[in-house]
């Protein structure tokens, strides 16, 4: 039953539908077990916690949300700063703790056991025998595990380091939800993971099989007399953080995760159950990397994740087609990570929003579309590049393990340029098992980058500059860094690209033993934590470092005017913004804030809800106007269904019975001044007893007939009783108001 009015009609006992159609909806009916439901569809609450901040790029932020009885679990990535607590594959058995070295000299493989010297319940300095000889376990996100995978719906993944811990949770018994990310991140999604794998399989493989499924670095005895540091990154401040380790997929576990995955184009609507439709737009951070916009006959959520509008390669950010939704997920948290706004600036205080410049909403396009030439973004590549030519002069070589691709692509550009300019012939590698494969994906997928870089397809020049550079025999892609082609090519001084950006995992590990001791040599470092735990298993590093921050979002100063153009009408926002960002109060937007670990209640009125009801009913419809509210009303029988998010209204099968037939349905209020001149008419004594209306009696006032019959009259807020012994009483009174009250 679909009843919309201006004011609360009185319940209406009816085994037929009934619908009150007008042109404008507004308040829906309180009354009725239906309308109850109506009242609650119109006015939405769902639930949001945030499972994880996250750490930057690395490592995005991680949410569930229960929406329409819905549960989503927004990306699903790994905690890969965590790495620094293990040791690289180390180089000689005389680098491991004496218990370590024992045991390898004894059995032929390393036991996972930490050193005896670590045995002393002290705390001791941090250096590298401090580090875990083990084969590394990955932590995922905190409190993930305390959810049960079954229950679980839907996934969204909105990047491709969103989606590296995918393939835990595919494992997990139960889990059965739909995957939805688009199709440029699943793709190099894949890779990265493909990549992980095989740079781990070295560890495997130096360490042997563990002899159990629980490591022995995970008992309690062992992490007590960890140094501080390493106990913090295993167990978190709380210990919560512990259950959070798992030894890593392996390469079939990576292929059947991809079974499961749904992909999309950008604007592309999916819809699941019926009654979600999922549309996916471009962030700008990376390619493929998106927004998500969640569309319900409840309302629409928007989620905004780490977005960028300095775009050199990925799709402009397209923030237009987050407007005006109901609720909004502000999860960009780059600038609360970070002790500087990366996109504004190199000041090493904390900015607040009243600090910055001030930033007009009418600013954003403007900034988009010219923030590429004039960036402090270019600045810092330049500056990087200069360097690594000026170390590259001096006869060092150059290592640089940047996992962003973005970055990569830039740098390979910009030191390319730099080295043609200066007439130097160095040979530039990069060395990764899946490098040949991604870069010859960059060729093939125009439609997911920035129209700058589409432009340049058309006008017949590649996409990207490593094309000609490859073909040039400029750089070098090999697999492995034991591969016969390297071997051959091989020359120094020389420029390496290759991962991985924690110093742990892959080629970065052999390449900075080698040049760790040599001043001349440069290491371009990308924004790490703790820079010196990452170079504790190489010390003493005589080799120059150089560690960068890269925009990987939204910076503070475009926070308040991005949520001004946007205009939800609810913002969740981090806690941590509450005194960052000055959020301007003349708009109609409610600010909530949520906090990790945390669920938020939110609830929010929808103005309207879209009913598409059938050509065939028209003829159907029978219009009473009622002048004092200014509305028109029609009722009818038909069949509700919800199809792709939207009420849908049918021709019912036994529709051809008129609707005149039907018993009247009043709206409105009685008069209680016109009641009792009726009543008077009718030779009926009574008296007006004028009630509280307080949120208990919900009476206005109450009617006593009493003479020649004995009966009451409750008028209410929503409805009126007649209270009466003699039925007869009860027709007659019903009468008299059925000729106030307006029916249809």
């Amino acid at each position: 039953m679909w009843l919309f009015c201006n004011r609360v009609l009185p319940p209406v006992k009816s085994s037929r539908a009934l619908l009150f159609v007008r042109f404008h909806i507004t308040y829906p009916l309180a009354t009725s077990t239906f309308c109850e439901n109506l009242q609650e569809t119109i006015h939405t609450i769902f639930n949001e916690t945030c499972l994880s901040k996250g750490r930057g790029f690395h490592f995005p932020p991680c949410h569930m949300l229960n929406f329409c009885g819905i549960r989503i679990l927004l990306d699903c990535p790994l905690d890969l700063s965590a790495l620094l607590a293990f040791s690289p594959v180390p180089t000689d058995l005389g680098s491991l703790p004496s218990e370590e070295r024992n045991n390898t000299e004894a059995n032929g493989f390393l036991d996972s056991r930490v050193g005896s010297e670590k045995r002393q319940k002290i705390e001791k300095l941090l250096d590298a025998k401090s580090l875990l000889f083990a084969e590394p376990w990955y932590k995922t996100v905190n409190h993930l595990h305390l959810w049960n995978a079954s229950f679980i719906d839907i996934v969204l993944i909105s990047s491709p380091m969103g989606m590296l811990g995918l393939p835990f949770l595919t494992q997990m018994k139960g889990f059965t939800a739909k995957i939805y990310v688009t199709e440029a991140s699943a793709r190099f999604g894949q890779l990265m993971m493909e990549d992980l794998v095989a740079m781990h399989a070295e560890l495997r493989q130096f360490y042997g099989p563990e002899d159990s499924n629980f490591p022995t670095w995970l008992r309690q005895e062992e992490l007590e007399i960890l140094p501080s540091e390493l106990r913090k990154i295993i167990m978190g401040n709380d210990g919560v953080e512990l259950g959070g380790w798992m030894p890593l997929y392996s390469a079939a576990d990576v292929k059947d995760c991809m079974l499961k995955i749904c992909t999309l184009n950008y604007a592309e609507e999916v819809c699941y159950n019926g009654t979600l439709v999922i549309k996916a737009f471009s962030s700008g951070i990376e390619i493929g990397s998106c927004n998500w916009v969640l569309n319900s006959p409840k309302g629409d959520i928007a989620y905004l994740s780490s977005s960028s509008f300095i775009s050199s390669y990925a799709m402009t950010f397209d923030y237009h087609s987050l407007k005006g939704t109901s609720a909004l997920i502000y999860s960009d948290f780059s600038s609360l990570s970070d002790a500087l706004d990366v996109e504004d600036g190199n000041s090493f205080t904390v900015p607040t929003a009243n600090k910055l410049s001030p930033m007009s909403s009418q600013d954003l396009d403007r900034f988009n579309l010219n923030s590429c030439q004039n960036s402090k973004d270019r600045e810092k590549l330049l500056s990087i590049s200069s360097h690594a030519v000026d170390f590259i002069k001096e006869g060092g070589s150059v290592l640089i393990p940047i996992n962003q691709l973005r970055i990569s692509l830039q740098l390979l550009e910009e030191i390319t340029t730099l080295l043609e300019a200066s007439a130097m012939k160095v040979p530039i590698y990069i060395i990764s098992s899946v490098a040949d494969e991604l870069l010859a994906l960059l060729n093939i997928i125009p439609e997911w980058l920035c129209k700058q870089r589409q432009e340049r397809l058309f006008a017949g020049e590649p996409l990207f500059e490593h094309i000609k550079l490859l073909k040039e025999k400029k750089i070098h892609v090999v697999p492995a860094i034991h591969s016969h082609q390297l071997l051959m090519n091989w020359q120094e001084p020389c420029i390496v690209f290759c991962p991985h950006w924690s110093l742990r995992l892959g080629p970065v590990v052999h390449l900075l033993r080698r040049w760790c001791g040599d001043p001349k040599s440069l290491l371009i470092l990308e924004d790490v934590l703790n820079p010196q735990l990452a170079l504790l298993p190489f010390q003493p590093v005589s080799m120059q470092v150089l560690q960068c921050q890269f925009p990987s979002g939204i910076g503070l100063q475009r926070v308040d005017p991005l949520l001004r153009t946007l205009r939800p009408k609810t913002i969740l926002c981090p806690q941590e913004l509450r005194s960052r960002v000055g959020f301007s109060r003349e708009e109609s937007s409610s600010i909530l804030y949520y906090k990790e670990a945390e669920t938020l209640k939110i609830s929010y009125r929808k103005d309207s809800l879209e009913l598409k009801i059938a050509a065939e009913l028209a003829p159907h419809f029978y219009w009473k106007t009622f002048e004092k509210e200014e509305i028109n009303v029609a009722r009818l029988k038909g069949q509700l269904l919800v199809e792709n998010a939207v009420h849908h209204l049918l021709l019912d099968d036994d529709l051809k019975k008129s609707s005149t037939n039907m018993p009247l349905v009043h709206g409105g209020l009685p008069d209680p001044e016109k009641v009792m001149a009726a009543l008077s008419k009718m030779g009926i004594r009574a008296s007006i007893e004028h009630g509280m209306n307080d949120a208990k009696s919900q009476s206005l006032c109450v009617i006593h007939v009493q003479d020649p019959y004995k009966a009451l009259i409750e008028i209410g807020t929503t409805n009126t009783i007649i209270t009466t012994t003699d039925e007869n009483v009860s027709s007659l009174i019903y009468k008299t108001l059925d000729n106030i009250l307006e029916g249809v």
